[in-house]
């Protein structure tokens, strides 16, 4: 790398940081997605159950004190027939109903428990815990002794949430857009502004030029990134096994590719508004076919070779395995040379693409 090549870079660096608005919109959608998720899949939500409590005896009050205090549930009390019309109304998910012979612990009592069709699926959820507060309180009327107990050991494992699988393609898929969004609309608009045709006649070469606006648009992106993995740590909670400086060698790796790629959209590209197309071209089949969101093994097996050789599938699968299972660099190895051949792919189209002659004509 020349002392030219790292001075432009500095220049293209300070007119980047000037742009701030750029930097927020960018990160607005992944941090947008992420809180939309934790939401979704917030974990201890306590389920709602309407009962309705027909018997006045000392047991049926006993039995509905013990489903209050399990912190699964959310106990309302209330009529039967008001508990019911909540029901229909779609105010409520079930119902249980106590009848009034629930005051004999020698024989059994039937429950009523009243669900709507379309929730029926909870019942695997309910039904297992309300049955055993009900043995739990049979055991302790009788005066019982169960014949088992269970003994759990915490053996300090981490546990994995939807957003712990899903950051690191969501960290990709960020330096992917902003990479091919932020140099390719660069070129174009340096092309359209005429900055191109002043440089073409300095000694700079096509190559040191890519490879300072790549060095720009890295630190830009890492500066993006960085703060969307803090957030994604400090604020969601989110699991990082592996270590940091290994899933930042592969930000950085995956953004030069992207970077690249970005080059040559813009080199292609006559118009801004031809960017966004070229671009979309490259970004969206890959959101889709790259294990961003959905794992590969689970796509038609039709498709799986070709998401295999996509370049954002190495830089997803790289991130995730250190994310996720916390491996090391040398564990894959494979998959890191999947990313630097694309390193090497992506430069040299980018540098072919990018000819001095075709910016003055």
């Amino acid at each position: 790398m020349t002392s030219r090549a790292f001075h432009l870079a500095k220049v293209f660096l300070r007119m980047f940081l000037r742009d701030r608005q750029a930097m927020f919109l960018s990160l607005l959608f992944p941090v947008i997605f992420m809180s939309v998720l934790v939401f979704m899949n917030r974990d201890g939500d306590p389920i709602e159950i309407n009962v309705a409590n027909q018997s006045r005896s000392e047991i049926a009050a006993e039995f509905v004190k013990a489903l209050d205090e399990n912190p699964l549930f959310e106990v309302i009390k209330g009529e039967e027939e008001a508990l019911k019309k909540k029901l229909t109304e779609g105010d409520a998910t079930l119902v249980l109903v106590i009848p009034k012979q629930f005051d004999d612990a020698a024989n059994a009592t039937e429950l009523g428990v009243f669900v709507d069709a379309a929730e029926v699926r909870l019942l695997g959820l309910i039904m297992p815990t309300l049955e055993k507060a009900l043995l739990a309180i049979e055991r302790k009327l009788r005066h019982t002794e169960p014949m088992f107990s269970l003994r759990v050991e915490d053996v300090q494992s981490r546990s994995q949430g939807p957003l712990d699988f899903l950051l690191p393609g969501i960290l990709a898929f960020t330096l992917m857009q902003i990479s091919i969004a932020g140099s390719g609309f660069n070129i174009v608009e340096y092309r359209r502004k005429g900055i191109l045709k002043r440089l073409f006649v300095t000694p700079i070469k096509p190559s040191e030029f890519i490879a300072a606006i790549c060095m720009a648009r890295l630190v830009w992106c890492l500066l993006q990134l960085t703060a969307l993995l803090g957030f994604a740590v400090f604020l969601l909670d989110v699991n990082i096994r592996g270590s940091f400086a290994s899933l930042y060698l592969l930000i950085v790796l995956g953004t030069i590719i992207f970077l690249c790629i970005g080059f040559a959209v813009g080199s292609l590209a006559k118009t801004q508004q031809a960017v966004g197309a070229i671009g979309s071209l490259v970004i969206f089949p890959q959101v889709f076919l790259a294990g961003v969101f959905i794992p590969i093994e689970l796509l038609p097996e039709i498709i799986q070779p070709v998401s295999q050789l996509l370049p954002l599938t190495p830089v997803v699968n790289s991130m995730r395995e250190i994310t996720n299972n916390g491996a090391s660099l040398v564990e894959i190895m494979p998959t890191l040379f999947g990313v630097g051949v694309w390193i090497v792919i992506s430069f040299a189209v980018a540098t072919r693409l990018f000819v001095w002659k075709e910016v003055v004509n």
